[in-house]
């Protein structure tokens, strides 16, 4: 297996000294920047396999430089640093096409075991656009159609974009219709992983697909809220 590589961007010297140290020792391949424009011209040069993002960093911070990314079309796990500790700065993270995030400060095992997890998923991303190359070409419910070999999805006829991660949880569900999921078995099913105290990551990408495929985000028709329970898309009507 080719060695992953891995962009850290912070403009702290320290912590980014010690993220490379302990990435390497890990055995990956990892560059570094001090800036989000030299993180920017760094990944156009050489793409990474994972980005690891600080909020806050002088010229381009990973805010903007996580949108810029996705603007282009670039789908590369990105992990948000941040030091601080506000849902707002989260959510934003995460809006802006952020597959996950770390608080300041954290342990380097909870790093390591997130890192594994992000490269993990785009691994099994990988491996399901091969394997749907032999299965149906879409899934169909109501005026809902995903196509997973073109990683498309059209509602009403209209074509949508959606991040890597968004993506992957609306297969998912449109994979088990009225299959009720608690947010922590979709952590562990889509995002690869468990951890207590970030369920709001999952219910931040619910609020986004319903904003981007219900006609009433607030009164969702598609992907229903269980309460008690959890999530589930409902069943796809008869044709």
């Amino acid at each position: 297996m080719d060695m992953k590589r891995i962009l850290v961007a912070d403009d702290q010297t320290d912590i980014r000294d010690l993220l490379a140290l302990n990435l390497r020792s890990a055995g990956y391949d990892v560059a570094t920047a001090g800036d989000g424009l030299t993180a920017l011209a760094s990944d156009t040069a050489h793409p990474n396999d994972l980005l690891i993002l600080d909020l806050m960093m002088p010229g381009m911070d990973g805010l903007d430089l996580c949108k810029t990314l996705r603007a282009r079309g670039s789908s590369t796990p990105i992990l948000m640093l941040t030091a601080k500790s506000t849902e707002l700065d989260r959510v934003l993270g995460l809006e802006l096409g952020a597959d996950d995030y770390l608080t300041k400060p954290f342990s380097l095992a909870e790093l390591l075991a997130r890192v594994k997890a992000l490269l993990r998923r785009a691994e099994l991303v990988r491996v399901a656009q091969a394997a749907a190359q032999t299965q149906a070409a879409s899934i169909r419910n109501g005026d809902l159609e995903i196509m997973p070999v073109k990683r498309q999805v059209g509602v009403r006829g209209k074509a949508l974009d959606f991040t890597a991660l968004e993506f992957d949880l609306l297969l998912y569900f449109a994979q088990h219709p009225g299959h009720v999921f608690s947010r922590t078995q979709l952590l562990n099913a889509v995002w690869g992983y468990t951890h207590d105290g970030y369920e709001h990551t999952v219910t931040t990408h619910i609020n986004r697909l319903r904003t981007k495929l219900e006609a009433d985000p607030l009164r969702p028709e598609l992907i229903l809220t269980v309460r008690g329970a959890g999530y589930k898309m409902r069943e796809a009507p008869p044709y």
